[in-house]
């Protein structure tokens, strides 16, 4: 069976996520047989010429699609953001110097939680006070110049929220930038360590993106675990140990299918376009977002109805049954959620919000 007897459903599920087509039909077309090598990636050495292209041509085009400069190391790990949490820690804390860390959501605070246990945060700015339904202001951030560096959160899944310009920091800015790398132009030299799980916008879950600046990895101390040090993996080439080879591969070609489409300047404007259609679509009334305006995410769009938990089910069994997969909200807040990374097409946007009218006319 092709994929394109599939009868695909209209994705926004917020991770793992939907994955382009195209990238998927072309992944089926090598699946047994990568460029004649009489095998699939998932069964090649991770050290045959085969995959030493793919890993390569991984970095090189996310180097062309984020601009990254020779000054930073582009790296593909395992353990997710996740370890991120830690890894990040152990490897940039200064001795004595504290962690100066923006809280806007439910991630930023897994990651405090990981960091107090290495060295200490300090929380300049939190938006925890209204839900964490808005991003704080740059003129209310105080950074401080001693710090070890500072932490944001690019992208909030569960709140939806998301940084529209981003601080300058006098310290190293670590950004865990998950839900909406590639999804927008950003100036990778204003940041010391970016990070990203893969399953949201740039492949399947278990590969981790990190760029990290070169000059950052002295800092870690040698007694750090082989594998807990960026060095190791920058100076292996991400080839250390076994990597999650077919992860990448179908990185690569999410990364070809953003280069096709015309870069980040074009899926940019896509994706501002997909989101406007969409908060458009709140009334106010019946259909309620609850994120600040100059806060709302261009990937996740969280909403609510009436703040009525019935309707809402009703909402989410119905827009199953109809194809719209993926819109319950994440379970530790409720409500709904549309996720529309970069794969999510501008035909589903248009499905959703032709349900959400027919749905709020026959429950208003």
């Amino acid at each position: 069976m092709t994929i394109t007897s599939v009868k695909r459903t209209h994705n926004f599920s917020a991770g793992p996520a939907a994955l382009p087509l195209e990238v998927l039909e072309k992944a089926q077309r090598e699946l047994v047989d990568f460029q004649s090598a009489g095998m699939s990636v998932m069964e090649m050495s991770h050290r045959s010429k085969e995959f030493s292209g793919v890993i390569e041509s991984a970095e090189a085009r996310a180097r062309r699609l984020l601009n990254i400069s020779d000054e930073y190391a582009v790296l593909f790990l395992q353990g997710g953001a996740s370890l991120q949490f830690s890894m990040i820690p152990m490897n940039l804390c200064l001795p004595g110097k504290s962690v100066d860390v923006v809280n806007t959501g439910s991630w930023t605070k897994k990651a405090i939680k990981e960091l107090n246990k290495i060295g200490e945060s300090n929380i300049i700015a939190s938006s925890e006070d209204k839900n964490f339904s808005y991003i704080p202001s740059l003129d209310q951030l105080n950074f401080n110049a001693d710090a070890s560096y500072s932490y944001i959160t690019s992208n909030n899944t569960i709140a939806g929220t998301q940084w529209k310009e981003f601080p300058k920091t006098p310290t190293p800015l670590v950004a865990d930038m998950s839900s909406d790398i590639v999804s927008r132009k950003i100036n990778v030299n204003d940041f010391g360590i970016i990070f990203a799980g893969a399953q949201k916008n740039i492949g399947p879950s278990g590969v981790t993106l990190v760029i990290i600046r070169k000059d950052l990895l002295e800092r870690a101390d040698a007694a750090l675990p082989t594998m807990l040090q960026y060095r190791t993996h920058v100076d292996n080439k991400s080839l250390y140990n076994t990597p999650p080879t077919f992860g990448i591969y179908m990185i690569d070609l999410v990364f070809e299918w953003l280069e096709a489409k015309g870069g980040l300047d074009a899926i940019e404007a896509i994706n501002i376009q997909k989101a406007k259609r969409l908060y458009d679509a709140f009334d106010g009334e019946f259909y309620i977002c609850p994120v600040a305006e100059g806060s709302r995410s261009d990937m996740n769009v969280v909403f609510r109805i009436q703040n009525n938990e019935e309707l809402e089910a009703q909402f989410v069994k119905e827009a199953t049954a109809a194809g719209l997969s993926g819109l319950k909200g994440h379970r530790s807040v409720g409500g709904l959620r549309a996720s529309i990374y970069n794969a999510c097409p501008e035909e589903s946007v248009d499905a959703l919000i032709s349900f959400m009218k027919d749905f709020e006319s026959r429950n208003r």
